[in-house]
């Protein structure tokens, strides 16, 4: 999920928006500790090298010590024109091979996830190359998708691995494309047997102290990773824009929730299948109804949309008062 929570202190409530006064905001607690489902958390702990090495090394099968570097590239893909959509990437990862991988933490459903994926894949593969570039320069690109909700009703399996096979021969047509789901809930529902992926997923859905301490003595790895997450969740500026990334799901879960309870949420699908402006101005019109400050409409247009906050500021005030007019 992607919301720019960093670009622009209006972006979170008045009342945070001074940093000295962010004790009074929110009670520290010794105790707190943030979950890693929610994406901030979730690129907090893959900005250190040593827990990127781990997971990594997890989900390819390896041994970590085969895993040689995982750099960190930039997370905004190139846009071919104006029009284009934009994509962003919660964490983006290149290896010593050439390899590119994408890790992306969803915390809700998404109605058109293997959609998303795709399209991130594409544009992260072409990323690649420039003009009068060989296509042999093109490298692997993996996707992994932590999802906090189950897509594939029909297995128990946590983890599914996708490939593009021929139909009848199974014979693989290219390893350059490669996608990774995990589906955190059945781990609560179904009994899986033991393995070090197994391990990070529950750490990754843990909710309480004792989970991720449980979780922490299966490897050094995921004991980096604790360590990680208990000292994030100590730094007053990091729980700060930590609870500005919460608030502002459980602000798009209440539009949508209100949204669909009113009928709304057909005319927005009906508004963005007519065209991504109409889809746009559709949104904006119904949150203006709904008595949504501007602000807040700006961050669901961030969230829904995939736009930069300046692209949702030229958007509100292009469509706010269209309703007056008329």
């Amino acid at each position: 999920m992607h919301i720019e929570t960093q670009q622009n202190n209006n972006m979170l409530p008045e009342d945070t928006r001074n940093y000295s006064n962010y004790r009074s905001y929110s009670d520290k607690s010794e105790t707190f500790l943030m979950r890693p489902t929610v994406d901030f958390c979730f690129k907090e702990l893959m900005a250190d090298p040593v827990v990127r090495k781990g997971f990594i090394a997890a989900i390819l099968g390896k041994r970590a010590e085969e895993v040689e570097d995982t750099t960190l590239l930039p997370t905004i893909l190139r846009k071919g024109t104006k029009e284009e959509k934009l994509g962003i990437l919660d964490v983006r990862v290149l290896l010593s091979d050439g390899e590119q991988i994408d890790m992306e933490m969803q915390v809700g459903p998404y109605e058109f996830w293997e959609e998303r994926t795709l399209f991130y894949m594409s544009k992260m593969y072409i990323d690649q190359i420039n003009a009068g570039d060989s296509y042999g320069d093109l490298g692997k690109c993996i996707h992994i998708g932590i999802l906090d909700f189950i897509i594939y009703q029909d297995t128990k399996d946590f983890y599914s691995i996708f490939h593009i096979w021929e139909d009848g021969r199974k014979a693989l047509y290219s390893d350059k494309f490669e996608f990774h789901v995990l589906e955190l809930p059945k781990l609560e529902r179904f009994e899986l047997q033991d393995s070090e992926l197994l391990y990070w997923a529950k750490f990754f859905g843990g909710k309480s102290k004792e989970d991720f301490e449980s979780m922490a003595e299966k490897n050094e790895y995921i004991s980096t990773a604790y360590e990680r997450l208990k000292n994030i969740s100590a730094d007053d500026r990091k729980r700060f824009e930590y609870e500005a990334r919460e608030k502002a799901i459980r602000d798009h879960n209440h539009l949508m929730f209100t949204a669909r309870k009113r009928g709304i949420e057909e005319g927005i699908e009906q508004g963005i299948e007519q065209g991504l402006e109409r889809g746009l101005k559709a949104s904006i019109h119904i949150c203006r109804k709904l008595g949504i400050s501007q602000e807040d409409t700006k961050k669901l247009l961030v969230l829904n949309f995939n736009l930069s906050l300046a692209e949702a500021d030229e958007e509100v005030l292009k469509h706010w008062f269209e309703i007056e007019k008329n």
